[in-house]
């Protein structure tokens, strides 16, 4: 079996974008915000939307399932305040639980949280509650950067995290480390903020003791972890001068994605990243859409690079590909041996 772990609704119909549009035109208007009941999509337009699209691409290369959640950029938890993102979240993960309902055998709900800047992330914890208990969510996307840009949240170590990863660690459900949209121009949003924020995650784990505290709580770093793989040296000898355990400790509870574009990307990522500690994804239809012309293939099809890398053996492979999704996310482990496979 492939699991893509890393999916987003980037193809949702026209109707949900003008709804967000009138939501945010509304802000500081409360009167004038739009009611949810106002947004329709139909379940047909939400197949046309999935199977010409992700579940075409997912058919054409060989994908069986992704855990597929609300598009990235449209998070934006920077616009408006708690209410706005709350209405929000809630809108998206009712349509990512929608789509997941329509093709139970070809995806699974990664649900996105309603954070807000300078919001206690406690208030977070109804919308994750529902997202798993009802909705059937399997994982969530934790923004270490809610200002969009800005850098204003303390450290994903810091204790004002601590009553999500509590119930993150109840519900054995992991988190995908993933910003949204940047609001500062110094940043572009997938080619540096992105990249950024997943370099600048795991430095937070290093300089910290977050797994002390939760040792079962886990970690997706996407995007192949930014410039985790690449400055693996740099990274180790930090941990030394501050007198932090060695890097590798932490891939035990962190783990990296395979949404890296070209070949010689992942085999760097395969070479010194430990086999147990990658996941394969491709984030399809997502940053980077187009063909390579070096190829002739897009650039988000990872599989043939995760195919062609002489860094995995058989069954380090079969793990990337699925074992090790499975592992990071028992729920849905859980929910692919109920449905018999």
């Amino acid at each position: 079996m492939i699991i893509d772990c890393h999916g987003h609704f980037t193809t949702a119909p026209a109707q949900l974008a003008r709804w967000r549009d009138r939501q945010i035109a509304a802000i500081g208007s409360p009167a004038h915000a739009p009611d949810p009941d106002d947004l329709v999509i139909t379940d047909d337009e939400l197949r046309e939307a999935i199977e010409s699209n992700q579940l075409r691409l997912m058919d054409e290369r060989g994908i069986d399932l992704t855990l597929f959640s609300p598009r990235a950029s449209f998070m934006a938890h920077h616009i408006g305040d708690f209410e706005v993102s709350a209405t929000w979240a809630r809108i998206c993960n009712d349509l990512v639980h929608r789509v997941s309902t329509l093709h139970p055998d070809r995806f699974a709900m990664g649900a996105m949280l309603p954070q807000s800047p300078g919001v206690d992330p406690a208030t977070c914890l109804p919308e994750l509650r529902r997202a798993v208990e009802e909705l059937g969510a399997v994982s969530v996307n934790l923004n270490p950067d809610p200002s969009g840009g800005k850098w204003t949240a303390p450290p994903l170590t810091d204790r004002s995290w601590y009553p999500l990863y509590e119930a993150m660690a109840e519900y054995d459900v992991p988190a995908m480390i993933h910003v949204s949209t940047s609001c500062n121009p110094a940043f572009h949003t997938t080619g540096a903020h992105y990249l950024n924020a997943d370099t600048t995650a795991f430095m937070q784990l290093v300089q910290g003791d977050l797994f002390a505290d939760f040792p079962s709580l886990r970690f997706v770093i996407p995007h192949g972890g930014g410039a985790v793989p690449y400055h693996w040296g740099r990274f180790r000898g930090l941990a030394m001068a501050l007198g932090r355990p060695d890097p590798e400790s932490l891939l035990d509870n962190v783990f990296f994605d395979t949404c890296v574009y070209h070949q010689p990307g992942i085999d760097l990522l395969t070479q010194v990243v430990p086999s147990r500690s990658v996941l394969f994804a491709s984030e399809m239809i997502g940053a980077v859409r187009g063909v390579d012309p070096h190829t002739g293939h897009h650039f988000d099809d990872t599989k043939r690079y995760v195919e062609a890398t002489a860094n995995l053996t058989h069954g380090e492979r079969a793990a990337v590909y699925s074992g090790n999704a499975l592992r990071v996310h028992p729920r849905l482990a859980a929910r692919l041996t109920a449905a018999g496979h």
